[in-house]
């Protein structure tokens, strides 16, 4: 099993990269935050899950562990593919999913295409027991601020904002406002900042 790589960049594709180790180009899917971070020829190291079918034999990479124990916990799923699971990593950071899950929210995961509202009531359900053994650490330790509601993150993208940005933007805000309205004003001016 393949479960790590550290290489160069060789070329990159729609929803992949290709790392050269050793000599040998392994093709690694990832989700496009890290598709925009990884640049040709820069040295790369990501931790790799090997999905394997009768018919294919794929890659798939993480920036982290965290974010690797998290896209297996979503595989365990029945109904979450590999692309969901990409997909959910690609919306919101595994701090985010975690606290949308033991919420008991599943909006976050109905962001993600292929993912109805009944899947992510599954994931929700089947996953919120498990999160708790989850090695990663938990909170918004990066930046310091509150969480994000699925109806708030649904507030700023209705608006305009891609869902990076309101979800960086509702983080900002003071973990002191509770009532959603000044949260999303709040946001605002994040954003515009």
């Amino acid at each position: 099993m393949i479960s790590y790589l550290n290489g160069k960049i060789l070329n990159k594709g729609n929803n992949y990269v290709i790392i050269t180790v050793g000599g040998i180009g392994y093709q690694v899917f990832v989700n496009s935050t890290m598709l925009a971070d990884l640049q040709i020829g820069q040295d790369a190291e990501v931790y790799t899950h090997q999905y394997v079918r009768e018919d294919s034999l794929d890659l798939y990479g993480f920036k982290s562990m965290g974010d690797l124990e998290m896209f297996e916990l979503l595989l365990s799923i029945s109904g979450i593919g590999p692309k969901s699971a990409l997909g959910v990593l690609a919306v919101a950071s595994v701090e985010d999913v975690k606290e949308s899950i033991a919420r008991g929210d599943s909006s976050l995961l109905t962001k993600v295409s292929g993912i109805g509202r009944k899947t992510a009531e599954r994931v929700v359900l089947e996953l919120r027991e498990k999160i708790g053994k989850l090695k990663f650490e938990t909170g918004n330790l990066k930046s310091g601020g509150g969480s994000a509601s699925g109806d708030e993150i649904d507030a700023l993208m209705a608006l305009g904002y891609s869902m990076v940005q309101a979800r960086d933007a509702l983080r900002a805000v003071d973990p002191k406002i509770k009532d959603s309205g000044e949260r999303i004003r709040q946001a605002l001016k994040n954003v515009g900042s």
